[in-house]
């Protein structure tokens, strides 16, 4: 990359964190909804690979470039040797545990070419720590998938009520019952508008959700400082409105 040509707007702080959720997004893409096409381009025989995610949301799977220093920092390398020797879900988590470093070291990579001060360097990990990382979205639709699995067979809601982040849009109520008898266009219509009850916003790709058992309503998990790994592990998820109820009646 020729620096004189960088434009002058990636220098700002929401430029570079754009650049970042770009870049995300392509990786994101690559490890979920086009994993099967991932997993084929790491054969193990070839050479070391690495695994770009690109400012367009755009991902590719190459030999890095020989110039060194590189322009911008480098991926993982040799992501594709570890491929056939892991359990897959293992082996992604491996290669976007390292993914999330990358796009943290070029993020301030740029913030330090740039003179970013104290106050933008927090600004901008402000703006990033906002997203769950690529690893936690790698293992939240793993757990989103099995929890899937264990409704269609015993129609339990235990464990049902995790929702991932962005290639998992479709996880929202209508997901629960997808497996049930089939929905008109108008049912569809009315569980794409998934409402925070706590907060009162829209759904957005990023976020982590979370229902209720008893009310059946939706939550963000940032509302209630949930993380991925603490959601795993509740079997049934009261919100604080059916907690208060069942406490009075009790």
């Amino acid at each position: 990359m020729d620096w004189e040509s960088v434009p002058c707007g990636l220098r700002m702080v929401e430029e570079v964190f754009r650049d970042f959720k770009g870049r995300r997004a392509g990786i994101v893409k690559a490890l979920t909804t086009d994993v099967e096409d991932f997993h084929q381009h790491c054969e193990p025989e070839k050479e070391n690979l690495c695994l770009y995610g690109y400012p367009d949301e755009q991902w590719e799977v190459k030999i890095p470039s020989e110039e060194m220093p590189p322009v911008i920092p480098e991926p993982a390398l040799g992501i594709n040797f570890a491929r056939d020797g892991m359990q897959e879900i293992d082996w992604l988590s491996l290669v976007a545990a390292h993914s999330d470093a990358w796009l943290l070291s070029v993020a301030f990579y740029f913030g330090a070419r740039f003179g970013f001060y104290q106050d933008d360097r927090k600004h901008l990990y402000g703006l990033i720590n906002r997203l769950p990382t690529i690893y936690e979205v790698v293992n939240v639709k793993n757990i989103v998938e099995t929890t899937g699995t264990n409704h269609s067979s015993n129609k339990s809601k235990s464990n049902s009520k995790l929702r991932a982040s962005e290639p998992q849009a479709k996880y929202a109520k209508g997901q629960l019952k997808e497996e049930d008898e089939g929905l008109d266009g108008e049912d569809e219509e009315e569980h794409v508008e998934i409402v925070c009850s706590a907060c009162g916003d829209n759904y957005a790709s990023d976020d982590l959700w979370i229902c209720c058992d008893i009310c059946e309503k939706w939550f963000h998990g940032k509302c209630f400082k949930f993380t991925p790994v603490r959601v795993e592990h509740i079997k049934q998820y009261k919100c604080p409105s059916c907690g208060n109820k069942r406490a009075h009646s009790s």
